[in-house]
């Protein structure tokens, strides 16, 4: 897995890692089961504060993708809380449908750029 962090984002670092993770899982690049590298070892290779790679990691075992094993470290682990899911998603995305609302996106617009989001993460 490649990650790329943008320094100059307004996004906070350990949130850019924890959707490129999430992406990487979504778009089968990460598998479960698949071990993520040491914090350590992450941080080096990216440039950044190990504190910011732990934080990401803690993030991403209490949203259900991770799990760490004492001896394999940080492994994807999918939490399947269907519900939960969907409850998240739906905080999430009111906020992004109001600010589409604001600035005048049509509910069709909005339902292609759903549709081709998620065909890209399914597409095989």
């Amino acid at each position: 897995m490649i990650v790329e962090i943008d320094f100059n984002s307004e996004e906070a670092l350990y949130i850019q890692l924890i959707n490129q993770i999430i992406i990487g899982i979504a778009t089968d690049q990460i598998r479960e089961g698949d071990t993520l590298p040491s914090v350590r070892q992450l941080a080096d290779n990216i440039g950044i504060n190990m504190h910011t790679v732990n934080k990401a990691y803690s993030v991403l075992k209490q949203e259900g993708f991770l799990r760490v094993d004492r001896r394999r470290g940080a492994v994807i682990a999918l939490d399947t809380d269907k519900m939960r899911t969907i409850s998240e998603m739906r905080r999430d995305l009111s906020v992004i449908l109001a600010r589409g609302v604001c600035k005048n996106v049509s509910r069709e617009e909005v339902h292609n750029l759903v549709d081709s989001i998620y065909d890209a993460f399914t597409a095989e």
